[in-house]
């Protein structure tokens, strides 16, 4: 009997100390609720989850407790009270407990690949600089990549990678943009930064969209979406592309003479193989058509006794599309796709006295393939090999003519699109809904590039991505810098690539028309600036590397937007004056004083003529032979390379077109 007694005064303990347990450990946070997070500073912050309906949830923070009760599905959520910048700090939630948790600035970038392009991309740039990345107070949050064609969820993709501190290795693969705005705007503030990248490169503004925002003005894109809402139709059809790349790849090996070593080979014969310039394309194309398969290119390179068996980096600039590269018979280098940079390390002891043979071969499924021009190809040794600049001494440039010989000529890869992230509203549902109430500081959206071939309505998508999400917050003061689209060529980004030529004449560009809508919105929103970066793009590529730049010019506007600094931004007009046939501009600025380039007018019938323009202190007056000005615009292209009218604060005036 005592023994009876005993066993169930034993199992009314364990029972007492396990039904809490059990309810405590039901609690969920939200993925961004993770040990190392910021919260936002100086305004209420939302903590939420979900627990057993009608359980208590309890939440502690810097020695105050906070209580709330779920509701019939399970959600819970607590404001707690406005913070001062500090930490580190615990927030316990229930039995979860958070720890180095900060309280400070917390920004939210999102867009397109510009966003995505790594600190990797652009080491070269920066090379001191990011080599000394240290910083505990600044936080990086990548959001998991995801889609959803069914609605909106809870919460985004799990992922080990969550909150870390600025370092070289974790910078490395995170936004470049998103690094340097965290360490410029701790540098005028002070206080901890947490910087959360939610974009995906490729991605047209209306998967950015929520559905309600669209179905008014645009039930086409919205029912663009139903027949992905079959989860079995998607699966079969990326399958079935999956298995359709599988066997193009494995016909290629077959096909290919090249394959097994033979034509990467050091020792390999290549006398007879006929000499071509790397930018001609003729090698490339059978007839008028760009040649789909392979296509092998060697070069010879004379290594001098000093960089003999030095380890090296070999640029191959870029390329189009992708590439096995070897260096000696071993391979240096793959690449899948167009965009990244070639820079392929080559190890101590690989590169020889004397002659050493570069072999490329070049994979295309469409389009021609092609060196990309004004990028470096050359090998690079040294300590400084990994810079911008490396020490002459230490470079050996490539040649332009290189060996060639065809490889395997292949039918087209086929394919059916199911790339669901290009669909309207998939990732406002997946990735951007689930990351409110989370409190922010401010949005950065750095986006163009996909909606170029259809600029008009792009205002009014802009204007209802901004609407949804102060939706969401419930924030209705969300401060947006819009990042307006660099100079760029954008006939360079296709299969079939127009030579290089700059535009002297008027034309129309789906670039320049875009660029405007991002202009005219962010003048029409009382809460939103635009950082124009019309002057660090590239001609050639469409991911150009200055992104400290396009940082500092972020904080900036957030400077006014946010914190209510009386910063100067890029020039803008006061008015414009028809004098003659002239037209006078006012800006509220100094300009530079000069010759401007780039300006154009137009009469009536709204066919622009390139004017001649001199600016003067705020004024910027613009001539043409055009009798009556009823228009002007300036650096109406998609790459307006002479354009030159820049403040005294060396920020440029911003593309755009007038009605006089």
């Amino acid at each position: 009997m005592k023994l009876l007694s005993l066993v169930t005064c034993y199992i009314s303990l364990i029972t007492c100390f396990c039904c809490p347990l059990t309810a405590q450990t039901s609690i969920q946070l939200p993925q961004l609720f993770q040990s190392g997070m910021v919260l936002q500073r100086e305004k209420p912050i939302p903590v939420w989850g979900k627990a057993e309906p009608g359980e208590q949830v309890t939440v502690t923070f810097r020695k105050k407790q906070y209580t709330a009760v779920a509701d019939s599905e399970g959600r819970w959520r607590i404001d707690l009270p406005k913070q001062k910048a500090g930490g580190p700090y615990t927030l316990k939630v229930g039995s979860l407990e958070l720890s180095d948790v900060l309280v400070g600035d917390v920004w939210l970038l999102s867009g397109q690949s510009n966003i995505d392009v790594h600190i990797e991309r652009v080491y070269p740039q920066y090379v001191d600089e990011i080599d000394h990345f240290d910083n505990n107070q600044i936080r990086l949050f990548r959001v998991q990549n995801e889609t959803n064609t069914h609605g909106v969820q809870d919460d985004i993709r799990p992922t080990a990678t969550n909150w870390k501190p600025l370092t070289k290795q974790n910078a490395w693969p995170f936004s470049a943009v998103g690094t340097f705005l965290g360490i410029r705007q701790y540098q005028e503030t002070g206080v901890p930064q947490g910087v959360i990248v939610n974009s995906w490169g490729g991605t047209p503004i209306e998967a950015w969209i929520s559905a309600d925002s669209l179905q008014r003005d645009y039930p086409q894109l919205v029912e663009r979406t139903l027949l992905y809402q079959s989860d079995d139709y998607v699966r079969t059809q990326a399958r079935a592309n999956q298995l359709a790349d599988q066997r193009w790849n494995e016909m290629l090996e077959t096909m290919d003479p090249g394959v097994s070593g033979r034509f990467a080979a050091a020792d390999y014969d290549d006398s007879a193989w006929p000499e071509v310039n790397q930018y001609s394309m003729e090698w490339a194309k059978n007839g008028n058509r760009g040649i789909v398969g392979t296509i092998w290119l060697r070069q010879h390179v004379t290594i001098d006794k000093a960089h003999a068996g030095q380890p090296a980096r070999l640029l191959l600039g870029t390329l189009f599309d992708a590439d096995i590269t070897y260096v000696n018979g071993q391979q240096v280098g793959r690449t899948y796709y167009q965009y990244p940079p070639r820079r392929y390390d080559i190890p101590e002891g690989l590169l020889r006295e004397g002659d050493n043979v570069i072999t490329v071969r070049f994979i295309n499924k469409y389009g021609i393939a092609h060196f990309i021009p004004q990028k470096p190809y050359m090998l690079c040794f040294g300590d400084d090999r990994f810079s911008q600049n490396p020490l002459p001494q230490d470079v050996i440039r490539l040649s332009e003519q290189w060996k060639h010989h065809a490889g395997a000529s292949m039918p087209s890869c086929p394919s059916g699109d199911v790339s669901l992230q290009n669909l309207p509203t998939t990732l406002y549902n997946a990735v951007l809904y689930p990351l409110a109430p989370y409190a922010l500081s401010g949005v950065v959206w750095y986006q163009g590039e996909s909606n170029t071939g259809n600029a008009a309505p792009y205002g009014d998508y802009l204007k209802k991505l901004m609407g949804c999400w102060r939706d969401r917050w419930q924030d209705q003061q969300m401060p947006f810098v819009i990042v307006q689209l660099a100079n760029h060529d954008g006939r360079q980004q296709t299969g079939f690539p127009q030579p290089i030529v700059a535009q002297t004449t008027p034309v129309n560009s789906g670039w320049a028309a875009l660029r405007e809508q991002q202009r005219l919105t962010a003048a029409s929103d009382p809460r939103a600036e635009l950082a124009c970066i019309i002057d660090l793009g590239e001609t050639v590529d469409i991911h150009p590397l200055r992104k400290k730049e396009v940082a500092q010019r972020i904080g900036l506007c957030f400077d006014r937007l946010v914190f209510n600094k009386k910063v100067q931004l890029s020039p803008e007009i006061l008015s414009a004056e028809v004098q003659g046939q002239d037209v006078v501009l006012t800006l509220d600025q100094p300009l530079r004083d000069g010759e401007l380039f780039e300006f154009e007018l137009a009469g009536s019938d709204h066919h622009f003529q390139n004017a001649t323009a001199t600016a003067k202190g705020t004024k910027i007056t613009i001539s043409s032979a055009i009798p009556v000005p009823c228009f002007i615009r300036y650096a109406w292209k998609d790459d307006p390379t002479r354009a030159n009218a820049f403040g005294l604060n060396g920020l440029p005036l911003s593309p755009f077109e007038r009605k006089l």
